[in-house]
C-alpha cells in the first residue's frame, strides 16, 4: 500500500531553521555558492547546533500516545549533496526526519502542497512570504534566546498564536489602523455574532485541534497544548469566541491583554513557539521564547518583496 499521511501533523522546515547554520550561510552570502558547498563537504561530518526551532521539532516528534501522528519534512534550498551534513546531524539527534525535499537554490515552498504540509518553518522571509501568498501557514523564524536544549523536557508541547493576520483575516485590524481604536471597538460589537474570516493559520490550528482530540478519545489528556496571546480587549474578545465556537475548534487558553506586552504572559505560558503578524512584537517576544513571524495582512503591506529571488543558490534558507 502507498505511505499515506492522512490523520498525521505535517510540519515542513528549513535547515536553518532546526540547525545553527550561522557560520555556513554567512560563507555563502560572502564568498558565494562555490565557497559554500566547498564548506559543506568540508565540514560534513561536524554535527551542527540546534537552531531555534530544534526544540519545537524534538518535542513534537517525541510526544506520547499521539501513536506517529507528527511528520516533519526537510524542505531546505541546500542541494542533494550540501545536504548531507543536514541529515548526518538529523541522524546524531536521533531526530525521526526521514523525508527531505532539497531544492538546490528553487523555492522550497513548491512542495509543501505534495508533502500536504500544515505549516512550513523557514529562516527566509522570501519563502515564507511567497508561500503564505499561496494560502500555506508559513513563518519566519527569528534569532531567539529560546530555551536550553540540553535541559529536561517537559511532556507538553505548547503553541501560541496572535488573532488577527493570523488565526483569523485581518479584517477587523485594517478598521484599527485606518480609523483607531474606537471605530474597531464599535465595529467589532456590531458584529460580535458574525464569525470573522480564517487568517493564514486556520488550517495549522485545526490539525492541532483534530490531534489534540485524537489523545482525548482515548481517555488521556493531550500533549498539546494552545493558546491564543492577542492585544484585543472587552468588547472585542466576543466575536473571537465566538468564532472559534463557529469553527468547532477548541483553544485551551486565551489572553485578551488591551495591548499589553506579549512576552512575558508567553513565557509563563511557557510556549515553544509564538506565531504573530507584526515584526516589534515579534523582536520582543523571541527574547522570551522561540517566534515565528507571519508576514501576513495590513501590518506587512511592502515589508516583504514576495518575488524577491536575490536570495537564491545552496544555502538552506
Amino acid at each position: 500500500m502507498p505511505v499515506s499521511f492522512d490523520g498525521k501533523l505535517v510540519i515542513a522546515i528549513s535547515s536553518r531553521a532546526l540547525f545553527d547554520m550561522a557560520e555556513s550561510h554567512r560563507v555563502f552570502m560572502e564568498q558565494g555558492v562555490d565557497a559554500y558547498c566547498r564548506y559543506q563537504r568540508e565540514h560534513e561530518d561536524e554535527v551542527l547546533a540546534p537552531g531555534v526551532a530544534f526544540t519545537l521539532v524534538r518535542k513534537l516528534l517525541r510526544l506520547e500516545g499521539i501513536d506517529d501522528g507528527v511528520e516533519v519534512i526537510l524542505l531546505s534550498r541546500n542541494s542533494a549533496d550540501t545536504g548531507l551534513r543536514v541529515f548526518n546531524s538529523v541522524e546524531h539527534y536521533g531526530l525521526n526526519i526521514t523525508r527531505a525535499a532539497f531544492t538546490n537554490g528553487e523555492r522550497p515552498w513548491r512542495y509543501i502542497p505534495a508533502f500536504g504540509a500544515h505549516l512550513f518553518l523557514s529562516a527566509d522571509p522570501n519563502d515564507v512570504a511567497q508561500a503564505l501568498q499561496q494560502g500555506y501557514a508559513a513563518a519566519t523564524i527569528l534569532p531567539s534566546a529560546g530555551r536550553d536544549t540540553d535541559a529536561p523536557e517537559e511532556r507538553e508541547v505548547r503553541i501560541a498564536f496572535d488573532g488577527d493576520a493570523v488565526l483569523f483575516a485581518d479584517t477587523a485590524e485594517r478598521i484599527f489602523q485606518e480609523s483607531g481604536l474606537e471605530a474597531f471597538s464599535a465595529s467589532e460589537r456590531q458584529q460580535a455574532r458574525s464569525p470573522l474570516p480564517g487568517g493564514p493559520f486556520k488550517s495549522f490550528l485545526a490539525a492541532l485541534h483534530q490531534l489534540q482530540r485524537r489523545e482525548q478519545l482515548g481517555g488521556e489528556p493531550s500533549p498539546i497544548r494552545t493558546a491564543l496571546v492577542t492585544a484585543r480587549s472587552a468588547p472585542a474578545h466576543e466575536r473571537v469566541i465566538r468564532t472559534l465556537r463557529h469553527w468547532d475548534i477548541r483553544i485551551d487558553e486565551a489572553l485578551f491583554l488591551g495591548g499589553l506586552p506579549k512576552a512575558d504572559f508567553l513565557a509563563a505560558f511557557g510556549a515553544d513557539i509564538f506565531f504573530d503578524d507584526q515584526q516589534g512584537h515579534c523582536e520582543i517576544a523571541s527574547q522570551q521564547v522561540a517566534t515565528g513571524h507571519v508576514p501576513h495582512g495590513v501590518s506587512n503591506v511592502g515589508a516583504v518583496d514576495a518575488d524577491d529571488s536575490s536570495e537564491t543558490g545552496s544555502t538552506g534558507g
